[in-house]
């Protein structure tokens, strides 16, 4: 009978340890299974906040879009100046950052963009020189109240000038769409669409 005691008790504390070890393996198995789910909630997140920053524009359109025609009748420059979206930071416009495309009728002009022109940093009058200084189918920007870096930040404000070469010029009702994609953020798009009537070595407002 004493035997059999024994036996009981033995078989009592098997079974406890076993409980136990359930318990814990439980327990640490629930504290993984809830790290987990923090993490993936915190992916969520983060991916969640990404796809809405990329999928905002970080600048927009701040004024008309001008254009200047060439001895040939047709627009040869299009200028038009850009801001920072509101509550958007910072956005850098070096030529290894940004990329300008440009579809035309019968063309279509992949990264032509060839970044922040410094050598007109706090001149306030777009004149032929510095239309000269942007080289056939390519596009500066040239930021004003900058601090002489390719940043454009807060209270200041960039005029992109787009260069057309020979062969590409718009004529009268010719549509162009140019799209600024920034290295963050989603493409600042313009499209314009030239009149009717144009003159040679005239400034054009395309609105």
């Amino acid at each position: 009978m004493r035997q059999l005691r024994n036996r009981r008790g033995i078989v009592g504390i098997e079974a406890a340890i076993v409980l136990i070890a359930f318990v814990v393996i439980a327990a640490a198995f629930s504290y993984v299974v809830i790290n987990m789910g923090f993490f993936a909630t915190q992916k969520t997140k983060e991916v969640i906040s990404e796809g809405i920053e990329e999928s905002t524009g970080s600048m927009q359109l701040d004024g008309t879009v001008i254009a200047m025609t060439g001895a040939a009748d047709n627009i040869e420059y299009i200028v038009f100046p850009v801001k920072l979206s509101v509550g958007k930071g910072t956005v850098d416009l070096g030529a290894d950052s940004t990329v300008i495309t440009v579809y035309l009728p019968d063309a279509t002009l992949l990264d032509i963009y060839e970044g922040v022109d410094i050598e007109h940093i706090g001149q306030k009058k777009l004149d032929q020189t510095m239309l000269e200084s942007v080289l056939d189918d390519s596009a500066k920007s040239f930021i004003y109240n900058g601090n002489g870096n390719s940043v454009l930040e807060f209270q200041e404000k960039a005029f992109i000038i787009l260069h057309l070469g020979p062969g590409n010029e718009m004529m009268s009702y010719q549509t162009v769409k140019i799209e600024v994609k920034p290295g963050r953020g989603a493409a600042l798009t313009v499209v314009r669409t030239a009149p009717g009537g144009l003159l040679a070595d005239e400034f054009v407002d395309l609105g």
